[in-house]
């Protein structure tokens, strides 16, 4: 996130992450609370769009971290919701099968969600599904993804994930969107929190994990279970 509203709640009052929602799951809202020094485009984004995306913070009871997005890619900021004002609940796998308007297509990003839809082999026994621009347009119905942009996926990986399975997954995502002259930027979701697949398959020594206590590199992200990753 480019920018953060300060917790609502003192820091020992934070709790894990509520196991109703995870990090990028697409939240429907009824309502925003408005926070001090929050961007000019924040009201007009949520009006557009009035979904969020679910961030790895830890929040008190009653509150979830959140993410917005404006029609700019600098426009992001990350902010609090009340749980009460929570319509609908969309994880990435729930689009996985999803596709746009015929119109909308032809875009690059699109594509290579076809391709992949068509042909998931690489991705058999996962649960996957797309994030960002892709999976925030496919839940809202409200043009989104541009000529541009990259497609983002989440691959939840409960088990661990051999490095010649990684690097044949990786290579068979970028084959596909060099195809269509973009990036697929995929996370592995793990009991460490997010890590890199590109990363993962490199067979670094440790990796960065995304977790909701803040980024750390592990060895083996499959070793330490976290509730609240």
């Amino acid at each position: 996130m480019q920018m953060c509203a300060a917790p609502p709640f003192a820091a020992d009052r934070a709790l894990p992450c509520d196991a109703r929602w995870r990090a990028h799951d697409l939240l429907r809202l009824r309502h925003l609370p408005r926070f001090e020094d929050e961007p000019a485009w924040v009201r007009e984004a949520f009006e557009r769009a009035p979904y969020a995306v679910a961030r790895r913070a830890p929040a008190a009871g009653g509150v979830v971290a959140i993410g917005l997005r404006g029609l700019a890619r600098s426009q992001r900021y990350g902010t609090w919701a009340n749980v009460a004002d929570i319509e609908v609940v969309t994880p990435p796998e729930a689009l996985s099968q999803c596709s746009p308007p015929s119109a909308r297509g032809t875009l690059p990003a699109f594509r290579v969600l076809a391709a992949l839809q068509r042909d998931a082999r690489v991705l058999t026994g996962f649960v996957w599904g797309p994030t960002g621009s892709t999976g925030f347009e496919l839940a809202t119905q409200v043009p989104t993804v541009t000529a541009s942009s990259d497609l983002d996926l989440l691959i939840r990986a409960p088990e661990r994930l051999p490095y010649n399975a990684a690097r044949q997954m990786l290579d068979h995502l970028h084959a596909l969107a060099q195809g269509a002259g973009i990036r697929v930027d995929a996370q592995l979701e793990t009991p460490a929190g997010g890590v890199a697949l590109a990363e993962w398959a490199a067979g670094k020594t440790r990796v960065m994990a995304r977790h909701a206590k803040g980024p750390q590199l592990v060895a083996n992200p499959w070793a330490t279970a976290h509730g609240d990753a």
